[in-house]
């Protein structure tokens, strides 16, 4: 086992690692920028150093100085968390040249799978359905054009690299094709240092569902269920769920089967998510993998109890899973909201001092967060300062828990989304399950006080 894990990253994710790594007797250390020096990850890890100012380009994305913090603490694995690095395979090669475990996917896999394009195509040799599409990137309007025309209006556009949204656009015919392809380029460009894209069949208003996987180095590959990520504004998640509402025990373990085939199929080890397009008739699509422990993998912890960080660490170490798949066992029903620093009817990001910040504890309920009264949020990176899941013996009592929790927490001196969460909690259609990702969009055409709220925006 490790003896000194360095965490690449802030926040509630480095407090998280924080936690796992102290139960399992391992020293950390937190890297910091200058403008989280008094941030509580680096107040309770073993050890600190500051790598940069507070530009995340200058500092969390530079790798020399992470690897440099690494050595001189003596470091011998890197735990990325998610964002930032997590998903760099050029810091995993670094990491293997320097004799330091990532904690995460070969660079192979992170390389493959990060590539969209070439993840689709893997996929589909490895039996999982896809949408039609491109074979590969498109470099040019003019191929694109006849690609669209063979797939059949609508298409999506897509960057091969990151994710978030960033670099997608939806063509709905020949008309506004060269907008979008264009602005897809610049997007993806822009966010990730290349504009490579790729097109696909556009699926109007499925669930988005992913499957959480954990894989070891000695070829096993388990399942842990799967989350509903269907609540999302501008492909950004705002509520995740396990289970899903939509599936069946069968549907369930049809899909977790085929992942955890194609997950051996590209010899996958440490945690990962593959993300599915449910559509109206119970057909799903492989959309992405992300090579990396995602933002809401506590909600599946929750239901499955679970802690996949350990899980992470052990297999990095190489340690077997300490379960096997007929060992996983789903209780109960859990939900997230992330809270984030921003105007819950603008969705202007609101930075600044937190005066008064005070959550709610109470059965079912668990809090991920580093932030706390008197601390500062930060311009300089994701709005995201909490995150609040409710677990209940069934959807219906996570619900209540999750009202109950936000309606009596109360922080002071920045805005937040929790007004919009509940308003979202108290809809019917979300009450009674009936989700895809185009909820956010009627609901922010529904008429309420006189206007809408995207008139209100």
């Amino acid at each position: 086992m490790f003896k000194k894990i360095l965490i690449a990253n802030r926040g509630e994710i480095a407090l998280r690692v924080i936690h796992a790594c102290r139960e399992l007797g391992i020293k950390t250390v937190a890297v910091y920028s200058e403008a989280d020096e008094n941030c509580l990850h680096v107040r309770f890890a073993d050890e600190d150093v500051c790598i940069g100012p507070a530009r995340a380009a200058q500092s969390y994305l530079n790798v020399p100085a992470v690897i440099s913090a690494a050595e001189v603490t003596g470091a011998d694995a890197i735990h990325p968390g998610y964002g930032f690095l997590s998903e760099s395979a050029y810091l995993a090669e670094v990491c293997e040249a320097c004799h330091i475990k990532f904690i995460g996917p070969d660079p192979r896999v992170i390389r493959l799978m990060g590539d969209k394009a070439r993840a689709r195509r893997v996929m589909k040799k490895a039996g999982v359905p896809v949408l039609p599409g491109s074979e590969g990137i498109v470099d040019s309007e003019e191929k694109a054009l006849k690609i669209a025309k063979d797939i059949g209006y609508p298409v999506l556009i897509k960057a091969t690299a990151g994710g978030g949204g960033r670099g997608m656009r939806v063509a709905t015919g020949p008309s506004d094709f060269g907008q979008a392809f264009k602005t897809a380029q610049r997007e993806a460009e822009a966010a990730f240092g290349v504009k490579d894209v790729y097109l696909e069949k556009y699926v109007d208003s499925p669930r988005h569902i992913e499957f959480q996987i954990l894989g070891d180095h000695h070829g096993n590959v388990v399942h842990l269920g799967e989350r509903e990520c269907s609540i999302q504004r501008r492909h950004q998640k705002l509520i995740e769920e396990s289970p899903s509402p939509a599936l069946s025990d069968k549907l369930r373990r049809k899909m977790g089967g085929i992942v955890v085939d194609a997950a051996k199929a590209v010899q996958y080890a440490n945690a990962g998510t593959f993300e599915f397009l449910l559509d109206a008739d119970g057909k799903f699509y492989f959309m992405e993998a992300n090579t990396r422990l995602q933002v809401e993998h506590g909600v599946t912890e929750l239901v499955t109890g679970v802690d996949i960080v350990k899980e992470q660490i052990r297999v990095a170490a190489g340690e077997r899973l300490s379960f096997k798949q007929s060992e996983v066992t789903f209780s109960g029903h859990a939900i997230e909201c992330r809270i984030n620093a921003e105007d819950p009817d603008t969705f202007a990001p609101s930075p600044g001092t937190v005066h008064v910040f005070a959550l709610p504890g109470g059965p079912g309920i668990r809090v991920d967060t580093a932030a706390h009264s008197e601390c500062l949020v930060s311009p300089y990176y994701d709005s995201m300062i909490a995150k609040v899941m409710a677990h209940g013996r069934d959807r219906q009592e996570a619900i209540a828990r999750m009202r109950r929790t936000l309606e009596m927490t109360v922080i002071e001196g920045i805005k937040t989304n929790v007004p919009l969460h509940l308003k979202i909690l108290a809809e019917a259609d979300f009450v009674n399950g009936r989700l895809s990702t185009a909820f956010m969009n009627r609901f922010m055409a529904a008429p309420r006080g006189g206007r809408t709220l995207a008139e209100a925006v």
